[in-house]
């Protein structure tokens, strides 16, 4: 449950990220053999899309009119993807736990995650915060995927 908890930090920061790495990760192979992964996540067609969704995802945070990720909307997207990605890294018979621990984490992450973005972007601005968050998602996101990879 570890890989869904870390995930599940990353995601309440980006909802769509998590959901992206885990589904590439899946299409080459490298997940572990039991995991929790819905089949189609692993599809060639499926990590193309969540990877488009998750840049579209990073361009649309640096915009003046990009809403706070502690909106219902926002929060129930990190929840729903996070759960799936959470699923994921867990062994199959625990994919339910690995649900939940993904997409609860992701949501309480959200809080002091934005938090910590408002107080960052009141000194340096938006798209520079923006960036900056965006190498620690990535960074981590890869981290747990790396770690998943060594495990196969």
């Amino acid at each position: 449950m570890l890989a869904s908890f870390l995930m599940g930090l990353v995601g309440g920061q980006r909802a769509m990220t998590p959901l992206a790495m885990v589904s590439m990760a899946a299409a080459r192979g490298e997940l572990a053999p039991d995991n929790g992964a819905p089949p189609a996540l692993g599809h060639p067609l499926v990590a193309a899309g969540t990877l488009l969704l998750a840049i579209g995802e990073m361009a649309g945070d640096k915009q003046k009119t990009a809403p706070d990720r502690i909106v219902p909307i926002g929060l129930a997207a990190r929840f729903l993807t996070n759960a799936i990605a959470g699923a994921a890294l867990a062994p199959r018979r625990h994919r339910w736990l690995g649900a939940a621990v993904g997409g609860a984490t992701a949501v309480a992450a959200s809080y002091p995650g934005w938090r910590a973005r408002m107080a960052a972007q009141r000194a340096y601005g938006q798209t520079p915060t923006g960036f900056v968050e965006d190498g620690a998602v990535l960074a981590g996101a890869a981290a747990v995927i790396r770690h998943q990879a060594d495990r196969t």
